[in-house]
C-alpha cells in the first residue's frame, strides 16, 4: 500500500492525551502540557471504532515492543506524577 501524506500535513506533538469512549466511537484528544503553563492545548483529536482503536492498541505495542529490542527498555521514571510529561484520563461516557 503506498501511503502520502499531503504536504501541508501539520506535525502536531503530544504530551498528554485525554480518551474518552461511547459504545459506538474512542475520542483521543491529544495536546501540549507545558512547563509554567496551567492550561493543556488540545492540538489534535482522533476519533475511531472501538474494533479500529484497538487494532491500534496491538500495532502500537508492537511497534514498541519493536523499539524496545532496537534501542532498550524504555523506563518509567520510579516518581512518576501524573500532573508532569505524558499522562491520559479516561472517561467513560
Amino acid at each position: 500500500m503506498n501511503v502520502e501524506p499531503p504536504a501541508t500535513l501539520e506535525i502536531v506533538y503530544a504530551n498528554f492525551a485525554i480518551i474518552n469512549h461511547s459504545p459506538s466511537e474512542v475520542v483521543l484528544d491529544l495536546g501540549q502540557l507545558l512547563p509554567n503553563v496551567p492550561q493543556v492545548k488540545i492540538r489534535a483529536r482522533i476519533v475511531m471504532t472501538p474494533l479500529n482503536a484497538k487494532l491500534f492498541y496491538h500495532a502500537l505495542g508492537e511497534n514498541l515492543t519493536r523499539y524496545e529490542r532496537r534501542f532498550g527498555e524504555i523506563k518509567m521514571p520510579q516518581d512518576f506524577d501524573p500532573k508532569q510529561g505524558f499522562w491520559v484520563v479516561s472517561s467513560g461516557r
